[in-house]
């Protein structure tokens, strides 16, 4: 059983190194790459300001509320 899974690991890196080696040479998948972060930092950046949107929404609906 112990050698099953010994075979099961290697077979696994080698498997691992090959896919992670083709596509850290792709050009496609590299391009793919920066497009998908660009756009999750774009939406970071716009979940930032809408928090921020937010907190200054309650705090005006608080004020009027309060009056």
């Amino acid at each position: 059983m112990a050698g099953g899974g010994f075979i099961y690991r290697a077979v696994s890196y080698v498997v691992n190194e090959i896919l992670v080696e083709s596509l850290a040479n792709s050009h496609a998948f590299q391009r793919f790459a920066v497009k998908t972060n660009k756009k999750l930092q774009d939406f970071s950046l716009m979940g930032a300001k809408m928090k921020i949107n937010l907190k200054d929404a309650s705090k005006i609906f608080d004020d009027h509320k309060n009056q």
